[in-house]
């Protein structure tokens, strides 16, 4: 297993500087990450830094609970497409799906669905058992590719908590991926959410999780 395939690289602090975008980038470039994850302010920049690579730039739309207007997710889609992102990470509104608007859900999912390839964070902690159930089967509705079980507010305790939501992600998502994200820090965490169905994992922790990999094999 070449666990860099797998992450997706995480920069999303608010208070990111230029030259940390940067540093990540590089990350990038030495590990071979599947994607490079930042806010939407500095797409630009990793798109411009991890140019003739095949690491993908992920924008994150809307955390932690996805309450903007459609008319703001859409727009920062767009200027996302535009900046040159590969993909959206979109948090799905999390408070409409608490009141049980599932229909206000999936149009919007549509609507952002079609501008680039959109992986739907549900924010997993917040739900329950059936609720993330739900949530997937929406995720599915939408045309993502992707269902994500969280961003950094997640209100999930544990690794072992996480790994529960991801197996019930796996159970009901079809065709889709599924991300796992949110306290993921070491290599046998990584392993855990791979193992419980995973496809991709999201973690400001690539780094670490890779070199702890290359030590093992090392030995």
């Amino acid at each position: 297993m070449e666990i860099a395939k797998f992450i997706d690289h995480t920069n999303i602090k608010k208070d990111a500087s230029p030259e940390e975008i940067k540093k990540s980038c590089e990350e990038c470039k030495e590990f071979g990450f599947r994607g490079l994850c930042v806010r939407p302010e500095y797409t630009k920049l990793a798109k411009e830094n991890l140019k003739d690579t095949q690491t993908k730039v992920i924008t994150l739309i809307d955390p932690p609970m996805g309450i903007s207007s459609l008319e703001e997710k859409l727009a920062l889609a767009k200027k996302a497409k535009e900046d040159g992102s590969d993909e959206i990470d979109v948090v799905m509104n999390v408070v409409d799906f608490k009141h049980g608007r599932y229909e206000k859900i999936i149009d919007e999912l549509k609507e952002i669905c079609k501008i680039l390839p959109t992986k739907v964070i549900i924010g997993a902690g917040y739900l329950t058992k059936d609720e993330i159930k739900k949530a997937t089967e929406i995720v599915k509705e939408s045309g993502a590719i992707c269902v994500k079980t969280a961003t950094e507010k997640d209100p999930t305790f544990s690794i072992e908590e996480r790994a529960f939501q991801v197996k019930i992600m796996k159970e009901n998502a079809g065709n889709l991926l599924v991300k796992a994200a949110g306290g993921i820090r070491n290599l046998s965490q990584a392993i855990l959410m791979i193992e419980m169905g995973a496809d991709i994992i999201g973690t400001s922790s690539g780094v670490e999780i890779v070199k702890e990999a290359l030590s093992l094999k090392e030995r």
